[in-house]
């Protein structure tokens, strides 16, 4: 099961280069599509931030049925520090990486900061 990095839905979200490449994929993989909450609010915050409410409203009535959602457990987030400490990655991509270390997923991203990461299988786009 893959865990989409919040860079794949932005791409096709706001019609981006490689959009076309990140729709391939998920189209390719339904049913083995996963998101982090964490990836939910910020796709809200930017795209509500950039006033792109009809982008969002489509983004919560078509994509959200093709992904599961899954959250970081609370006896987790003591974890959150110590793996940023030691991956030297900031707080998302430390957020999707132990989610994706609980549930045993992969990461797709197309964000090379995860090139850091040997722990989790990660998909490059």
């Amino acid at each position: 099961m893959y865990l989409l990095d919040t860079n794949i839905l932005l791409e096709i979200l706001l019609q981006q280069e490689n959009s076309n490449e990140c729709e391939k994929f998920m189209n390719n993989n339904l049913g083995a599509l996963a998101i982090s909450d964490f990836t939910l609010h910020s796709i809200g915050v930017i795209l509500l931030r950039d006033k792109k409410y009809e982008v969002f409203g489509n983004f919560i009535s078509e994509v959200l049925e093709k992904v599961i959602i899954f959250n970081l457990p609370m006896s987790s987030y003591s974890l959150i520090a110590e793996y940023s400490k030691k991956t030297g990655l900031d707080f998302d991509d430390t957020y999707q990486c132990l989610v994706a270390k609980h549930y045993i997923l992969s990461i797709v991203t197309m964000d090379f900061d995860f090139k850091k990461v040997e722990d989790v299988k990660v998909l490059f786009l």
